[in-house]
């Protein structure tokens, strides 16, 4: 008992501490969720994870996307996994379910990369006092449909200019997540975000217009119910050398995929000063 008494505590005390240092509408949503506002503080997130809140705005995106105690939760292409610090513990905490997408160990065609980096994953999350317990997925052009119904949050950030890269998978991706979501259920979306006009259809810069997703969403019976300007940096140009990689947190200096050593001589202060990307932040639904 003396154990729980002092777990409420610190979890209280997380997140009273956390919202002295929020701005304002971030201190309001982490007040109507203490348990957000604490695994957002949580000691197991590094400092350098710690430092992107301020251009990611974990506390106040996920109020908007309408996250809740007890949620189902799908994370697709969770990447190195810098929501999965916040999101398995919440489910954990919350009597929630958390699952990631990962690499489809079925398909004849993974490569071991492929296995490695899903073995990897799996391990960095493995503690359950944590992050309780993190189910992974199998993801990709021939993996089988998710379930049906399933998921109250899938949150795809920063994923669907890699999928227009593959013929054929915005559509087949934006298909499966509809069918993955509880009706009623919400789809969240953060991503690199383009000007208004022409879509360039393989997205190499890296940058996406909000038109494309939105009318990709529709295509698979997905209703736009809003989208905000939480994420949004009117500094960003969207004209780098190096595409969207250029800014940070990638900070590339020679072209992505290239192979190249970093170009020391290359001058980053005009891309540092931009910070991370313009991004737009949508929230969809299943109807």
């Amino acid at each position: 008992m003396a154990n729980i008494r002092r777990n409420l505590f610190l979890a209280a005390f997380a997140a009273f501490t956390t919202c002295l240092a929020l701005p304002p509408a971030a201190a309001q949503s982490a007040n109507a969720d203490p348990v957000l506002a604490a695994v957002v503080a949580g000691e197991w997130r590094s400092a350098e994870q710690k430092s992107r809140d301020a251009a990611r705005h974990p506390v106040e995106s996920l109020a908007f996307w309408g996250l809740k105690p007890g949620a189902s939760i799908l994370e697709v292409q969770p990447g190195d996994g810098w929501w999965t610090q916040i999101l398995a513990p919440y489910a954990a905490r919350t009597q929630g379910r958390y699952a990631a997408t990962a690499s489809d160990l079925l398909n004849p065609a993974v490569t071991e990369g492929q296995r490695k980096a899903r073995e990897g994953f799996a391990a960095k999350f493995a503690n359950a006092a944590v992050y309780g317990k993190v189910d992974l997925v199998n993801w990709g052009p021939v993996a089988a449909p998710l379930a049906d119904a399933q998921y109250d949050l899938i949150l795809v950030s920063r994923s669907v200019h890699g999928w227009m890269r593959q013929d054929g998978m915005v559509e087949q991706y934006f298909a499966q997540l509809a069918r993955g979501l509880k009706p009623g259920g919400t789809l969240a979306i953060e991503q690199h975000r383009a000007n208004p006009g022409a879509q360039d259809p393989k997205a190499v810069s890296g940058y996406v217009t909000e038109a494309f997703v939105i009318e990709a969403a529709a295509k698979a019976g997905l209703k736009l119910v809003a989208r905000s300007e939480i994420n949004a940096n009117p500094k960003d140009t969207k004209d780098h050398p190096f595409g969207v990689w250029t800014l940070p947190p990638t900070a590339i200096t020679v072209p992505y995929g290239s192979g190249k050593a970093p170009d020391p001589a290359f001058d980053r202060s005009k891309y540092d000063a931009i910070g991370e990307s313009d991004r737009m932040t949508l929230r969809f639904t299943r109807g």
